[in-house]
């Protein structure tokens, strides 16, 4: 466990210089219990009275297991960047090429009495091909633009192609991809003005494009059919102000339940780099793994939602700590879903050992 003493000890005690617990313990029980299931510092508290021998395998707890109390007041005055910073220098192990999808999430249980509208907003990067959170920031004033650029400033790109919905299609944000290396592939609506109506007229006209499709798929009573054509259009977006457009794309998808007649839907996309229409079918399904893979399991699994800390900083290093432990549950061999590696933390001291003993 030294590596993980050694990864969390550069960061600085918010607390006095008499604070009975020390702050690295502190996390490491916050952080093994998280692996384990526990939601709340109440829980956290109950964890570790209850795995207290196994955890004075290698935690000295002279002053015995924190209270509740305790873990709440060291989440609410610890900087949360000095958190998240443990949380990339983890993933950047494991690498962020490949695609990176980037997305918001609000803390729907983050507000004050009275402001249940205005939760807290997190925006996260997402390594689609590792499983893997890459950082997080939250928007300022909730907003999801400037919090985006917040998180591309902190992350190597290089080999990356950077997904975003058209929320983020933006010649700032797509600077900010390029600056640090990366490559972008943003959907783009009708909000854009005069380059949606050229990217449209260019894919409707275009002569030989590159197509992919149709695929089809099943699942939970819903078939949908999608197919593509990319055209390359180098020097595109120069008169927008657009930097780098290689390439424009359309995907259409027919989606239909069980006895209805199936929907059609066009979706447009730019593109910094030339690429097959087959490779952005394959990239837009891949960007979706940011909602089944992270918002989804921090939802159900760890309930995040329903967390009310939302005070302080406790919100943020609450939310850094959940995706400390979807990382090292990743990282961890044994069994394919999430879920049951929890089990098996929850369970299991030898795996949950194995689990922690990951975090390097």
């Amino acid at each position: 466990m030294r590596n993980l003493r050694r990864i969390l000890r550069p960061l600085k005690d918010p607390r006095a210089d008499n604070a009975r617990h020390d702050l690295v313990e502190i996390l490491v029980i916050a952080l093994a219990a998280t692996l384990a299931g526990a939601k709340t510092c109440t829980e956290f508290e109950f964890f570790g009275r209850g795995r207290l021998e196994m955890l004075r395998q290698f935690l000295e707890l002279d002053h015995g297991i924190p209270s509740h109390d305790t873990f709440s007041n060291v989440f609410r005055a610890l900087d949360p960047q000095g958190l998240e910073t443990v949380l990339r220098k983890f993933s950047k192990r494991f690498g962020a090429k490949g695609v990176v999808s980037i997305d918001g999430k609000a803390l729907r249980g983050a507000f004050a009495r009275g402001r249940k509208a205005t939760p807290l907003h997190m925006v996260n990067a997402w390594a689609a091909g590792t499983r893997m959170a890459l950082a997080q920031r939250k928007a300022p004033n909730r907003n999801e633009v400037a919090g985006a650029l917040e998180v591309l400033a902190l992350l190597d790109l290089d080999g990356a192609l950077v997904t975003a919905d058209a929320l983020h299609c933006r010649p700032d944000t797509a600077q900010a991809i390029r600056d640090r290396k990366g490559h972008y592939l943003l959907a783009i609506k009708s909000n854009r003005g005069r380059l949606f109506a050229a990217v449209k007229a260019l894919l409707d006209t275009a002569r030989k494009p590159s197509r992919a499709g149709p695929r089809r798929t099943t699942a939970h009573g819903r078939s949908e059919r999608r197919q593509a054509i990319v055209v390359a259009a180098p020097r595109f977006g120069q008169p927008y102000g657009f930097p780098d457009i290689a390439a424009v794309g359309r995907i259409d998808s027919w989606r239909a339940n069980i006895g209805e007649p199936a929907k059609h839907k066009a979706r447009y996309f730019l593109a910094s780099r030339p690429l097959s229409a087959k490779k952005m079918l394959d990239t837009v399904r891949a960007h979706w793994s940011i909602e089944n893979n992270l918002h989804w399991v921090l939802d159900v699994l760890f309930a995040e939602d329903a967390c009310r800390s939302r005070k302080d900083y406790a919100p943020e290093n609450l939310a850094v700590l959940r995706k400390l432990a979807i990382n090292i549950l990743q990282a961890t061999p044994g069994p394919l879903r999430i879920s049951h590696k929890m089990l098996q933390a929850r369970w299991n001291n030898d795996f949950l050992l194995s689990a922690i003993a990951h975090m390097r």
